[in-house]
This record gives C-alpha cells, sequence and structure tokens, in this order.
C-alpha cells in the first residue's frame, strides 16, 4: 500500500494493484473563492485569500497518470472541482456516495459511476462505505451528507479514509467493526467563525489513536483551503505532547507513505 497526500484531501492510493484517486481538488492556488459570504456561507478565517491556498506539488497529468478508479466522498468544491472535472477521463471508474451526486457527477459527462455500498467490491478489492458527519450541531444540517471508505483486501492492511468527518460514534463503531492498520483523517479543524469543527482537530486525533493504538494515522486536509485553523505544526507539537508522534503522521503535500 502506498498512500499519497497531493493537496488538502486529495490523495492517492496504491491497493491491492490499483491505483484510486480521493476526493480531487484539482485547481491552480487561488482560482477558487473563498469559502465564506461569496459564496453563501457564514464569515469564516482568511476571508481575503482565494482557494486553493497553494499550488498542487505535482502537474494535474501526474495526479491522474495510471489512475484506476476515482472515489468522491462529497461534492463540496475542495473535494470534487472543475479542473477535476475536466481533466479526468469521461470513462474513468468512479465511485460517490449516493444515488444524488452520482446522477450530478454523471451530468457532467462521467459514463461510468457507482454508488458505493457496505459490500463493494473492485477488482477483487473490498469497498466499505462508512458513515461521517461534517460537523456538529446546527452546522452539520448546512454541511450535508459525506461519507468514508474502508478497504479490504487479503494481501494488504485494512485502510479506513475517515472522510470529512468529526470524532463520533460512529467513527469508533468502524474502527471496532473493522479494525483498520492504517487511518486517514481529515484534521485541519476547518471551521466559519460560527458553528464550530467541521472535520477533525486535533482532539479528534486523539480520539481516533485511543481507540486504534495500534494503527498508523495520516493527517491531510491541512492549510489548503480558507477555513483551516489546525496547523501541521500545531498537530505534531500535540502528538508529541501525547507521545503518539511515531503513529501519527502529518504529511507536507506531494508526500507518501508505504505500509
Amino acid at each position: 500500500m502506498n498512500i499519497q497526500l497531493i493537496r488538502n484531501a486529495t490523495i492517492t492510493v496504491e491497493y491491492a494493484g490499483k491505483k484510486f484517486l480521493i476526493d480531487p481538488m484539482l485547481a491552480e492556488k487561488g482560482t477558487l473563492p473563498a469559502f465564506g459570504p461569496e459564496v453563501g456561507l457564514p464569515e469564516a478565517p482568511r476571508q481575503d485569500q482565494n482557494n486553493p491556498l497553494v499550488g498542487l506539488p505535482t502537474s494535474i497529468e501526474d495526479v491522474i497518470q495510471d489512475i484506476d478508479a476515482v472515489i468522491v466522498t462529497h461534492l463540496h468544491p475542495d473535494h470534487w472541482d472543475m479542473a477535476a472535472i475536466e481533466a479526468l477521463p469521461k470513462d474513468i471508474k468512479l465511485f460517490s456516495q449516493n444515488e444524488e451526486d452520482a446522477t450530478e457527477i454523471r451530468s457532467a459527462g462521467f459514463k461510468n459511476v457507482e454508488v458505493l455500498q457496505e459490500n463493494t467490491v473492485f477488482e477483487d478489492i473490498q469497498l466499505i462505505k462508512t458513515k461521517g458527519e461534517h460537523g456538529r450541531g446546527e452546522i452539520l444540517k448546512a454541511a450535508g451528507l459525506v461519507c468514508g471508505v474502508v478497504f479490504k483486501h487479503s494481501s494488504e492492511k485494512t485502510l479506513y479514509i475517515a472522510g470529512d468527518t468529526v470524532w463520533y460514534e460512529a467513527v469508533q463503531e468502524v474502527i471496532d467493526a473493522h479494525k483498520p492498520e492504517v487511518i486517514v483523517v481529515n484534521a485541519g479543524d476547518n471551521q466559519f467563525n460560527i458553528g464550530g469543527s467541521l472535520v477533525m482537530g486535533k482532539d479528534d486525533v486523539y480520539e481516533v489513536n485511543k481507540t486504534a493504538p495500534n494503527a498508523k494515522i495520516i493527517a491531510v486536509h491541512m492549510e489548503a483551503v480558507n477555513h483551516w485553523t489546525l496547523s501541521r505544526e500545531e498537530l505534531k507539537n500535540f502528538a508529541n505532547e501525547k507521545g503518539i508522534s511515531s503513529l501519527v503522521s502529518v504529511p507536507n503535500d506531494g508526500q507518501s507513505y508505504s505500509f
């Protein structure tokens, strides 16, 4: 297994001989509006900075080369953007969280879209859709539905990509049920000026670690869109303080890990 952070929540996963692209946001630096009032959302940090805040670490061509399938956990523009829609081959295998998202993706010209289930199989790889909550309380209603996915194959460690979720009981249930040895968490503690966390912060990451104390955790979705609040440095320092830095990896864009 090889996992590479591209940028934000965009990662590639080489698993059991197949290469997956997860949540492709491929726009050039600064070409999308900031999350905030300009796009009908509450005020947010760095309101004066367009997204993405940083460029891709490599070319779009390199990112999408040799991809066997794409997984889109939800359709927010920092997970599925026009640059990805334009760059990806329209016949590529693509998985979405539900039929509503699949319909929208098909309307963009994609011909091979499948809705993830709890028993999806792709080329002998088991893909298990998992639940997520994109925030807590009132903000959750506005954030909409999201998912994660567990990867299983007899030749690989079990991988859990949690997606845009905070820590809550369903995440614990996934870990208890599937016992993933590698867990990717979106951990930038992104939020607006009201409503609280939309994805995991450092305390959420610590809960993941306590529930899966032997799992390797990779923290992504950091420092790439304007409403992030948890920096890489702060999360690394927190992991050091808790004595879990050997288990929590905080990659830079372009960095990869093999398991």
